[in-house]
């Protein structure tokens, strides 16, 4: 939350980068919950949280009207799943029951009634399963599986176990396997139909996906036995991104598609379920991009309402703005800011994840018109006064010499309620570069953010192009140009603010995560505008990625490079490592030993180019972190010592943190 700032009169003027700031490295690293998943059942609200206090343990939290929020499980589960590696929907809730997939073992659970202690439905190691989802009131449980047991790619299955109260549940029934991949197993309100998203490689779920479904067979007891007259009801004529499937009360399919440019809501008329390539009609929806690329199992771009209609968030000029479509009526505005999208309770109210600008995210419980009413859980027990909270702007800028203002960016100045700039002086600026690169900036409150502008620095984080919400011609743009147009597109912001005159040209670093750390590394290799870097986990050799990822993204560079192995020679000259020697400024790698998705062997290769190069490069690898870190003790060095980094290279003594 925040409350009122002192007047301005009371900031004094102090160098930018020593200002003492109220987000401190024991709020971020271990006082600050990631909250996510927001689920309901009835008028109960469910959702995890990630403690960095304890480990990084996912934990899954309840809450009803009358009864504080609590644990549900005993604190020796982890709650999550490596699906894909990134996971998504590890749990779900129906009907008092609550089925919960095991981070560490893999193992899937169920919870029968609120007082019955977990049942295990999988323990086989190499079997991990994700996008938990119940059924026809809540006595089937369906689950997408990825079986590490074979040679070769893990494999994709569509899976159901049957779940009676009172009873052991039943075997484990593959319903479909085939496809590379799965997702988003949904049905029809009368039980008797299935639909789900499947694609192929070389293709990502933002590239093309077909919508598919099939009649449910039961045997006499009513127990799902298989599938029958499977079928493709869209995604087979031409390519197009199908995601989110979602059965209306009146039987009714809607799915989101891009075909015609940018994701939005279409349905599928019930009498045309039976049929192959189906006709899809577009719903009256607000302007905007409704849909996000499927990173992760079981995001929320829209829900329908059971009344009729649906609740959307639509993304324009880079925000998302939530509205409430009525069956009847013109879309109206929900007052919130939610991270996915809100979910109705029995009793008409509705829950979610709010991300505001200015706020820390919590958990709440409100009405479109009336927004948050009821916080259930905060991110953090913080009061910051509103002066120091940064506010985003909106920054267009041409992404070609002459050209339009295109280009897109959030502005964040240095805010501190305390401390200010010095007169004559301009504020160091740290330019962000998020990950994906199929993903996309956002304006909500975020601690990699606001832990910078409290100490000083502006802040600039581009979408450039290859983001998500500016359509599908927008996310092309980066199509066989990963390491080309992303770089120029931070260049070409990062010039931009420099022509201002808010920042200083002399002090200007570049960060990023993952993907985003290949592009501050190749941006410090092609551009001078930039005095240091910093790559958390960074792609540092593409041929090594083409060759050692994960299944999910093994074929991911073939849009974004060129196909592998025949473009090798693009995959070498596009590489960091390959223009190591031409980078000047000093850098900062930051790695997880247990990486999956890009192995430490990056980190050790480009650290070592780097050196031999003469380059100024500190290297630090942190036990028991994958791609992401999440313990308390890793988050606490690690902003530590980036803090520390920036001191020596723009010449500030950094004040404890």
């Amino acid at each position: 939350m925040s409350v009122p700032s002192s007047s301005a009169s009371s900031a004094v003027p102090m160098p930018c980068g020593t200002w003492p700031s109220p987000v401190t490295v024991d709020l971020v690293a271990g006082k600050a919950l990631a909250l996510s998943e927001v689920r309901v059942d009835g008028n109960a609200v469910y959702w995890l949280e990630r403690r960095p206090a304890e480990k990084g343990r996912t934990v899954l939290c309840r809450w009803q009207e009358g009864t504080p929020a609590h644990d549900v499980l005993p604190d020796m589960y982890d709650i999550g799943t490596r699906v894909h590696e990134y996971g998504g929907a590890p749990y779900a809730v129906q009907q008092g029951k609550i089925a919960f997939s095991e981070k560490r073992s893999g193992a899937l659970w169920v919870v029968l009634t609120p007082q019955s202690p977990p049942v295990c439905l999988s323990n086989t190691e190499g079997v991990r399963y994700a996008d938990l989802r119940f059924v026809a009131q809540g006595t089937l449980l369906l689950a997408v599986r990825e079986d590490h047991r074979v040679a070769g790619e893990p494999k994709a299955a569509l899976v159901a176990f049957t779940v009676q109260n009172g009873q052991a549940p039943g075997p484990e029934v593959v319903l479909h396997t085939g496809p590379d991949f799965l997702a988003a197993p949904t049905v029809s309100p009368d039980g008797h139909f299935l639909a789900w998203v499947e694609w192929q490689h070389p293709n990502m779920p933002w590239d093309a996906t077909r919508l598919c479904g099939a009649t449910i067979a039961r045997d006499k007891n009513g127990a799902v036995t298989s599938l029958q007259d499977r079928h493709v009801l869209a995604g087979a004529t031409q390519p197009e991104s199908l995601i989110e499937p979602r059965f209306a009360p009146d039987g009714s399919l809607h799915v989101l598609s891009d075909r015609n440019g940018a994701w939005t809501v279409w349905r599928i008329a019930p009498e045309s379920l039976a049929q192959s390539d189906v006709t899809l009609t577009p719903c009256p929806m607000p302007e905007g991009e409704i849909g996000q690329p499927a990173w992760v199992f079981g995001q929320s771009s829209y829900q329908l309402l059971p009344q009729g209609g649906a609740v959307v968030l639509a993304v324009q000029d880079g925000s998302a703005r939530c509205h409430v479509v009525a069956a009847t009526e013109q879309a109206k505005p929900f007052n919130a800011a939610p991270d996915q999208c809100p979910i109705a309770l029995l009793d008409g109210r509705f829950a979610w994840l709010e991300a505001p600008a200015d706020a820390l995210p919590a958990i709440v419980v409100g009405t479109p018109d009336g927004g948050p009413q009821n916080i259930l859980r905060r991110a953090a027990a913080l009061t910051l006064h509103s002066g120091d909270i940064s506010r985003p702007e909106t920054i267009r800028f041409p992404v070609e010499e002459g050209g339009p203002a295109v280009g897109h960016a959030f502005f964040y100045p240095p805010a501190n309620s305390q401390a200010c700039v010095p007169q004559g002086e301009r504020p160091p600026m740290l330019v962000l570069v998020h990950g994906g690169p199929t993903a996309r900036a956002q304006p909500g409150f975020s601690f990699k953010v606001q832990w910078w502008t409290s100490r000083g620095f502006a802040v600039l984080d581009v979408n450039y192009g290859g983001s998500t919400g500016f359509g599908r011609i927008w996310r092309e743009r980066l199509k066989g140009q990963w390491g080309v147009v992303d770089v120029a597109d931070c260049v070409a912001a990062c010039a931009h603010m420099v022509a201002t005159g808010r920042v200083d040209p002399a002090r200007i670093g570049i960060r990023g995560s993952s993907a985003g750390g290949m592009t501050v590394l190749v941006a410090l290799a092609t551009s001078s505008l930039f005095a240091a870097g910093v790559s958390l986990y960074g792609v540092t050799d593409l041929r090594a990625l083409a060759a050692e990822t994960h299944k999910f993204e093994a074929r991911y560079l073939d849009g974004l490079i060129g196909p592998w192995p025949e473009a090798e020679a693009v995959y070498l000259a596009r590489s960091p490592l390959t223009v190591a020697s031409k980078i000047r400024a000093p850098v900062l790698l930051l790695q997880g030993e247990d990486d999956k998705v890009v192995p430490p062997s990056q980190a050790h290769a480009m650290a070592n180019a780097l050196k031999a190069a003469g380059t100024p490069c500190t290297l630090h690898e942190f036990a028991g972190e994958g791609h992401g870190f999440r313990q308390e003790s890793t988050l606490r060095k690690a902003l530590c010592e980036e803090v520390a980094f920036y001191g020596r290279v723009f010449g500030f003594t950094p004040p404890n943190v």
